[in-house]
């Protein structure tokens, strides 16, 4: 039978596939859309295994709230070009939606969520075919908290979500808290969450470096003891000093527009080198 451009449209609007690709397909599924629609999945379905071994270092990296819950999504691809793609961005925003709507518990679980009666594992695999692209659902985490905010700062490649202990932050705190953790890269909320065996190593580097520099042994304690409480000020967020007002740390920062503000929880998802 005849294809349509009606039909052409309709199947491209049901897959995202372009043009030709649709025509294509109709026309070897005789006009049967299912069948087309199979095609097309199978056309994916090969390109990714052929291109498993390739790098997906580009994509697109959304965050969003929802509530008490916030989450970030990174789906990955080989090409800029392709990132910057509109139906790519529109796909991940759709997997983003379905992260807060369901609140999967980790990647996987995110992964065999359903859109329009397909997996979102199905779905990448689709747009792999459309593309010619490797993709994949690189990342994907989340922070619950009794008030949330993100950040995706420009050009969708850098997302930041944080969780603040109190219902109700002002919204222009919660966001400069969302921006310096972009901006600094912190390695935790409080030096109390630094795992043990990175501050055992800090230390040992800084009494290695004291001891290049000459120190005697029996001050390396304290001078190790010194520098890690650097680190602290440098690598955790409430220590850090405020990017904005570098005078204050972000805990000073938070107190002084609620004393017992602060944050439980934040995540940082990059595709930038660094």
């Amino acid at each position: 039978m005849a294809v349509t451009m009606a039909d052409i449209t309709k199947l491209r609007k049901m897959t995202g596939a372009g043009m030709m690709d649709c025509k294509n397909a109709l026309n070897e599924a005789n006009g049967d859309f299912d069948g087309a629609m199979e095609i097309i999945r199978k056309r994916g379905q090969a390109i990714a295994a052929k291109r498993e071994d390739r790098e997906a270092s580009e994509g697109c990296v959304l965050a969003a709230t929802k509530g008490d819950f916030a989450a970030i999504v990174a789906l990955k691809c080989e090409t800029d070009f392709v990132a910057q793609n509109k139906d790519f961005v529109a796909l991940t925003q759709s997997i983003l939606d379905a992260a807060l709507e369901n609140k999967p518990a980790d990647l996987e679980a995110l992964k065999a969520l359903t859109i329009d009666g397909r997996s979102i594992a199905d779905l990448i695999v689709d747009r792999s075919g459309v593309t010619g692209e490797k993709m994949e659902l690189g990342f994907y985490e989340f922070v619950q908290a009794p008030s949330t905010i993100f950040y995706i700062h420009p050009g969708n490649k850098l997302a930041t979500i944080v969780g603040f202990n109190l219902p109700e932050v002002e919204y222009q705190v919660a966001r400069d808290v969302a921006m310096q953790v972009a901006a600094m890269n912190p390695i935790s909320v409080s030096r109390d969450e630094v795992p043990a065996d990175v501050v055992a190593k800090e230390l040992e580097i800084a009494k290695d470096k004291a001891r290049q520099e000459g120190k005697k042994e029996e001050m390396l304690d304290k001078i190790a003891q010194g520098r890690i409480n650097k680190f602290f000020q440098e690598s955790t967020l409430l220590e850090q000093a405020f990017v904005k007002e570098p005078k204050e740390s972000i805990q000073q920062y938070l107190k002084s527009h609620n004393k017992d503000l602060t944050v439980t929880a934040f995540k940082r998802i990059t595709l930038n080198a660094e």
